[in-house]
């Protein structure tokens, strides 16, 4: 097959993009926001039964609880100084690890992930227990990854030792930045001597992968607080680091209204931190990934990388290839092979549908071909800057010779600003590579109807 050399069309206008534009992350499409009430429980309990025996699926667990609210942060959780209701919400979660492990018969576990919220402020014996529960229902491979998101200030020898036993692979610290002014603007002191203490300390328990998490776009940074932040997080010597642009989406968490936005950098500056940020990282030798990721050439993500086999989900970029990631916790995301679910939002209603021996779901949406194709097309940009004509065909037929004729359109009109032909392939050139998000953007059929606010792109 012969990708088209003109539009069917005729060319548009080129578009115009900007740093400040507003568009999705795209860690899942169709986004969050296009989900609906017509996918319910009865729904997801026939996805699962579909799942075949030699399937491999990953879990992801969300503990909705913290121990101080963090200005910055767009997850859900809720503070608690006191550890009842976690221990109420826990026994929901096991019930719900038990009533998703019954349906999908043991399902063969490839991955796990827990995050939040904070799940290290859950007590060493309860974090034991969930690792039980979860082997109990389900088969994990041999060499199955375990990634927990660490607050530093939680850890305690205790809860180190607790997740070590339970199989830790991977720890990822939220770092943010290291200016003591950026961290109180944030509500989150932590300084460095804490977070090298933490990684020496899972390091020690034999845990071979760490990843740091650093903000940029953050209330008084700067072009030198940021690049002071990532000399530093370099001398921990990471496996991996993730880049995450501040997003401030103030009507949808309301604690953000707690940051002034007079303290916050526009979209150049916010563009300039992150390159800059980006350049430091790269010329100490790791490797760029996808958007904002970056690794050690020998790290897994980075040899799938090369391999072009990274993927983009809920949790970022990730080398995993399971089809099926099952959510579980309130407002946890699955993705089958025919669509995405979620699971109830408020914790009290989540913890009532679990204890009745419902699968606890809310809203989902159940994939067309042309949502299959633009999810692929969307996915390969954000993870390759790039995908081929050829294979888009291949695997979607005439929906793809469509997808096509768009990529077309926007190759000519934006005058190769955004996606160009090279060869068989439509590419995201190198100056365009920040903005990658509005170039996906542009397949996303579902954005032009104003439902949900994004944050920008940069």
């Amino acid at each position: 097959m012969t990708p088209p050399a003109a539009p069917i069309d005729p060319p548009r206008p080129a578009p115009t993009v900007s740093p400040g534009d507003n568009v999705p992350r795209y860690t899942s499409y169709p986004t969050a926001p296009h989900f609906h009430p017509g996918v319910d429980a009865v729904t997801v309990r026939g996805w699962i039964d579909a799942l075949e025996g030699d399937d491999e699926i990953s879990l992801y667990l969300h503990i909705p609880y913290c121990d101080r609210l963090c200005w910055f942060c767009a997850c859900h959780t809720k503070q608690t100084r006191h550890y009842a209701p976690v221990a109420t919400f826990l026994r929901s979660l096991h019930k719900e690890i038990e009533t998703v492990g019954l349906v999908s018969g043991r399902g063969r576990v490839r991955a796990v992930h827990f995050g939040g919220g904070s799940p290290t402020m859950l007590k060493p014996d309860d974090i034991l227990m969930l690792g039980k529960a979860l082997r109990d229902q389900f088969d994990f491979l041999g060499d199955a990854s375990l990634s927990v998101e660490i607050d530093p200030n939680d850890m305690d020898e205790g809860r180190l030792d607790a997740f070590a036993a339970i199989g830790m692979t991977r720890a990822s610290l939220g770092v943010q930045d290291f200016d003591p002014k950026v961290q109180k603007a944030i509500n989150r002191e932590q300084s460095f001597a804490l977070t090298k203490s933490i990684v020496d300390a899972v390091r020690a328990r034999g845990v071979t992968s760490v990843n740091l998490d650093l903000l940029y776009g953050l209330p008084h940074q700067t072009g030198k607080s940021v690049a002071a932040t990532v000399a530093q997080a370099l001398t921990l010597a990471p496996d991996r680091l993730a880049l995450f642009g501040y997003a401030h989406v103030p009507w949808f968490k309301k604690h953000q209204t707690m940051i002034d936005e007079a303290w916050l950098p526009d979209s150049v500056a916010r563009l300039a931190q992150s390159q800059l940020a980006a350049q430091l990282i790269v010329d100490a030798g790791y490797e760029a990934l996808g958007l904002d990721h970056f690794a050690k050439p020998g790290d897994t993500l980075a040899v799938a990388a090369r391999a072009g086999k990274i993927r983009r989900n809920f949790q970022g970029y990730t080398e995993d290839q399971c089809e099926t990631l099952i959510g579980l916790g309130p407002s946890s995301i699955s993705r089958y092979r025919q669509g995405h679910a979620q699971n109830i939002v408020a914790t009290g209603e989540y913890q009532k549908a679990v204890d009745s021996g419902e699968l606890a779901i809310t809203r989902g949406i159940e994939f067309s071909v042309e949502d299959e194709a633009r999810g692929w097309v969307i996915e390969r940009l954000m993870c390759n800057f790039a995908f081929s004509a050829v294979e888009l065909v291949d695997r979607f037929g005439n929906v793809g010779q469509r997808l096509l004729c768009e990529a077309s359109r926007l190759a000519i009109g934006g005058a190769g600003q955004l996606l160009r032909l090279e060869g068989e392939n439509f590419v995201v050139p190198a100056a365009s590579r920040p903005l990658v998000r509005t170039v996906a953007a542009k397949f996303d059929k579902y954005l032009s109807n104003g439902t949900g606010r994004h944050s920008v792109a940069v």
